[in-house]
């Protein structure tokens, strides 16, 4: 591995100036150094963990990782804490044979968590929320009219406890995040000034407890200058300065010298529906290493974790790659030339975008449910494999993104709602509802099978449930218990579901070696005693009989979650069986069929008439065939002749309009010191409030050329995309042959 401040000006070691005499050259020591051995040795240990957890973990567009050069990998959503970042790196060092420095939150580099992040080289990064304290008395606006940037103090002691460049917090109110705003100066152990204005109904109300105020903070009477008469301020927090300049230099480092890091720029994970905003400190990673090594060819690549019931046990997962780009030369002079906000605004600008082309959002919850029972309901056919699932879901999105006003989908998704009702009623799944197909005869035929099948299988599940059964409960009681204390501390939570699965691997990485110790040990007491009933020979030694119990348990354990994985799936298809039974169920379940029938030919046909409007192409680029004709559509690109999403021919993303995370940009933010932009996200002000808009950067934004999931309004738009498609799968042909050692040339390939 490179070094990480690495040579990377190209010159060649014999080109290298002579050390002077009597001094020894050396390489600066790496400020966060990743040892391949302990990467790959930790790795592959704890791999185990993901396919224990998740019964698939699939990988898309892995191809499209190059196998040398500096790569910049921005990941989301953040759905799963500190299990995302193993699923990515193990991913990652399986199809493509790279490794990666993942950023990681400071506070949470202690303990086993710290332990594993420093054998694969994370970088810790500081982070002014995580340090946050309450301060003494409290604060209010004097003048919040005609100067909204002086803060006064009741009790307060700014002159000891704050400091120039930290943070002011306001207190969260029922779900809403407080405020916070950075202080400029320091006027007196009372007085301090910030260097913007809070902006919002809810602070301004916190800052003087007037209710005169508008949804934008603004105040209807301008007669009264100061806070409400009596009112005594308000509590909040202070934080420290970060200075975050040695985490840019590594990460500039690592970048410059060929490696690899990883970020998650929502910062901590969540549980919801749509991406949150991004911050600057991703952008500022790009365009630093490029200012300081221009030739260096860093590439972002956006990963998509999608996951299916993420806090889940044996759940499911498609990690997807998206096309690599490259920040373009402009945007680099920009930032060099001290026009760092913009330049910083239009990168923004464009991770967003193409996060939003490997990502499924939704606006909430029930809409997002309603866009997963829309596809079913339009996939009729065959089984689609998981990540076609994920892509039909995506272009589900898009198309409700853009018509989520037209009353076709209005009604469209009301019906799909009442029937996820009549679904939730019952206690059916959607696929479940076909077995009212089926002829009595048959029904209790298939009943009775199952049911002895099932028994057959607990033979194999009830041991090691029986012996793993306190792990389970002890799993499922504190990763419920962590959940709600996530929930608690974070104003932009849906459930905590976020934390679940990695509690659930804590705290059966700790207590299942306890167990099996323990089983162990009785096994050998009572070998001794009695030689386990006289089962075992007396010339047993009984150290052989502790070790043979550290194999047996776990692999009864395993068996039990082979076996009770199926013998799941079997249980939960006999409660509709036993409902097509019953005389006062069946007429339900037959009218639900019914009704899925009609609702399945109403979703086929909005599809068809607004696809057409959204893809020129749309009858050559379907996913699966046209449920309603015979002859059907091509069921794939591929058959079409069009290939998976591919990289454009040029490696620079367009930028045709802003997200919420360049909007989000301070407009006095010059970003002249790096050393002061934090990494990570900012948050939503409440748990409720989407994201997702027509200008937030989300599906149908427009900002992803060449993805099937960007609104492209115009026949020229369109035409841009097929030559750029056709240009793409040249670009393909030429990724695959440098793979094989060669390029388009003839020559051998660099890196072969």
């Amino acid at each position: 591995m490179a070094d990480a401040n690495g040579i990377g000006d190209g010159k060649p070691a014999e080109m290298a100036p002579p050390a002077k005499a009597g001094k020894k050259a050396h390489k600066e020591k790496e400020l966060y150094p990743m040892s391949d051995w302990k990467y790959d040795a930790f790795l592959h240990t704890f791999s185990v963990l993901v396919d224990l957890f998740f019964r698939e973990v699939h990988p898309r567009g892995a191809w499209r990782v190059p196998r040398t050069g500096p790569i910049l990998f921005v990941a989301a959503p953040h759905a799963n804490q500190f299990v995302d970042g193993l699923v990515l790196q193990r991913t990652l060092k399986n199809e493509a044979q790279r490794r990666v420095n993942l950023l990681i939150a400071e506070k949470s580099i202690h303990g086993f968590i710290g332990w594993g992040s420093r054998q694969v080289g994370s970088v810790p990064v500081g982070r002014a929320q995580d340090k946050a304290k309450a301060a003494s008395g409290v604060i209010y606006l004097p003048d919040p009219i005609n100067d909204p940037t002086l803060i006064r103090g009741v009790g307060t002691d700014f002159e000891k406890e704050a400091e120039v460049g930290g943070l002011i917090f306001l207190p969260s109110v029922k779900g809403q995040s407080g405020s916070s705003v950075d202080i400029s100066k320091i006027v007196g152990p009372e007085e301090i000034r910030i260097k913007r204005a809070f902006k919002g109904k809810l602070p301004m109300q916190q800052l003087t407890g007037r209710d005169d105020i508008d949804e934008k903070g603004g105040f209807t009477n301008k007669e009264l200058r100061g806070p409400k008469d009596g009112y005594p301020g308000t509590k909040f927090k202070i934080a420290p300065h970060i200075d975050q300049t040695e985490v840019y230099k590594a990460v500039f480092n690592r970048l410059s010298s060929g490696g690899c890091i990883g970020i998650f720029p929502e910062g901590g994970s969540h549980d919801r529906t749509e991406l949150l905003p991004l911050k600057a400190g991703v952008a500022i990673m790009a365009l630093g290493t490029l200012a300081e090594n221009p030739d260096c060819g860093l590439q972002i690549i956006p990963v998509g974790m999608n996951y299916f019931h993420a806090h889940k046990f044996r759940s499911r997962a498609v990690v997807e790659f998206g096309a690599p780009f490259q920040i373009p030369n402009d945007l680099v002079e920009k930032y060099k030339n001290n026009q760092r906000r913009d330049a910083i605004g239009q990168t923004l600008d464009m991770v967003h975008q193409a996060l939003s082309a490997v990502t499924v959002s939704a606006p909430d919850y029930d809409t997002l449910m309603c866009i997963q029972a829309a596809r079913r309901l339009y996939n009729t056919g065959k089984k689609l494999p998981l990540p076609m699932v994920v892509e039909l879901n995506r272009r589900l999105a898009v198309g409700f993104s853009k018509y989520k006003d037209d009353p076709r989908i209005i009604d469209l998704m009301d019906n799909v709602k009442d029937y996820n009702k009549q679904l939730h009623y019952l206690n059916i799944k959607d696929h479940q509802v076909a077995y009212a197909r089926m002829t009595l005869p048959t029904v209790v035929f298939t009943l009775l099978y199952r049911v002895a099948k099932l028994l057959v299988l607990l033979i194999g599940v009830i041991p090691g449930l029986f012996l793993f059964a306190p792990v389970f409960a002890a799993s499922k009681i504190i990763s419920h218990k962590k959940a709600k204390e996530a929930l608690a501390a974070s104003s932009v939570k849906i459930q905590g579901r976020d934390v679940m699965a990695t509690w659930k691997l804590l705290v059966a990485m700790a207590f299942a070696p306890v167990l099996y110790n323990l089983y162990s040990v009785l096994l050998s007491i009572k070998v001794y005693q009695d030689h386990l009933w006289g089962y075992v020979p007396a010339w047993v030694p009984f150290w052989l009989v502790f070790i043979a119990g550290w194999i047996v348990f776990p692999a009864i354990t395993f068996a039990a979650l082979r076996f009770g994985e199926v013998g799941m799936d079997i249980f939960k298809s006999l409660r509709p069986l036993v409902l097509c039974i019953s005389p006062s169920s069946s007429y339900n379940i037959q009218k639900l069929r019914e009704r899925r029938a009609e609702l399945s030919e109403k979703v086929v046909k909005v599809i068809n008439d607004l696809g057409p409007d959204m893809y020129e192409d749309f009858e050559h680029t379907r996913l699966i065939a046209d449920p309603s004709r015979e002859d059907g559509a091509l069921s794939s690109p591929k058959e079409a002749g069009v290939s998976e999403k591919t990289p454009p021919d040029s490696p620079y993303l367009s930028r045709k309009n802003t997200t919420k995370s360049s909007q989000a940009i301070p407009r006095n933010e010059s970003f002249s010191n790096i050393g002061a932009i934090g990494m990570f996200a900012t948050r939503p002000p409440s748990r409720s409030r989407s994201r997702s808009s027509s200008s937030g950067g989300g599906f149908g934004s427009g900002g992803f050329p060449v993805s099937a999931f960007t609104t492209l309004d115009s026949k020229e738009g369109f035409n841009e995309a097929t030559n750029k498609i056709r240009a793409a799968m040249r670009q393909r042909g030429q990724l695959r042959r440098r793979k094989s050692g060669f390029s388009s040339d003839g020559e051998a390939s660099e890196g072969a």
